[in-house]
């Protein structure tokens, strides 16, 4: 090989390199992963859940998914489908694709162990802990009594707010709220918020069962049939309510 071709074939391959490593050239490892192939739960839980349920899974306005009560009551089952075709008539939408969301059944999968793997059994041992979902309706007659017993300290006699915390009561917060995220708030309380689980809110003295469903019940009671601010119907002169 002639002195010419040796030369040729090394500026070749010095501007080969240089375009290999020029300024504004994507590298190699920086390809974009396409939204339906992301599976890294701390990714997928950052899109899709904090903005409601707070980062790593507290401090957020909807429940907490790392507390370890949450963690201790609820079965995978539970957890995965609410993710994926969340909860009709309140914030949580559906994540899943086959119901309208963004996510593959491969991506609500990461997520519910993601969230699984926050959960800390050994905390309770042998406790008995309340069953997520009642068994039978709550009565929201004795719920008054049971109301008065565990919640009033904080919330006021009758739900519209104390010293220590907000209403429980107020229609619109009634109306965005199922049953079960009723029942969920009793039992596992907001830690981050200073409201105890149901072993704390009188000391020494758990809720029972019947006390947990009959205060659901009682709140329940108090939702709004037609939620929103009043406005005035000028057909027939009365007030009525808007649903927003």
């Amino acid at each position: 090989m002639n002195r010419w071709c040796i030369a040729f074939v090394v500026s070749a391959a010095m501007l080969g390199s240089a375009c290999s490593h020029s300024p504004g050239r994507p590298a190699a490892d920086s390809a974009v992963i396409p939204p339906n192939e992301v599976m890294d739960f701390q990714t997928l839980y950052a899109r899709n859940c904090s903005a409601c349920h707070g980062r790593n899974g507290k401090g957020g306005a909807a429940i907490p998914l790392s507390d370890p009560v949450f963690l201790a009551i609820i079965g995978n089952p539970v957890i995965r489908r609410t993710a994926a075709i969340g909860v009709p008539g309140t914030p949580m939408p559906a994540f899943a694709q086959s119901a309208g969301g963004m996510l593959t059944d491969e991506q609500i999968d990461a997520i519910v162990a993601g969230i699984r793997s926050w959960a800390k059994p050994e905390l309770f041992g042998g406790e008995v802990l309340p069953a997520y979902s009642a068994t039978e309706p709550g009565d929201a007659h004795r719920g008054v009594e049971a109301y008065g017993t565990y919640c009033a300290k904080c919330h006021g006699p009758d739900g519209r707010g104390g010293s220590n915390a907000g209403s429980i009561v107020d229609g619109s917060y009634l109306a965005l709220t199922s049953n079960q995220y009723l029942r969920t708030v009793v039992i596992i309380g907001r830690p981050e918020l200073g409201a105890p689980d149901w072993r704390n809110n009188v000391p020494g003295r758990s809720m029972s069962p019947e006390d947990i469903s009959n205060v659901v019940a009682w709140l329940a009671s108090q939702r709004p049939q037609f939620p929103g601010p009043p406005s005035l119907n000028p057909s027939v002169g009365t007030a009525t309510r808007t649903i927003p």
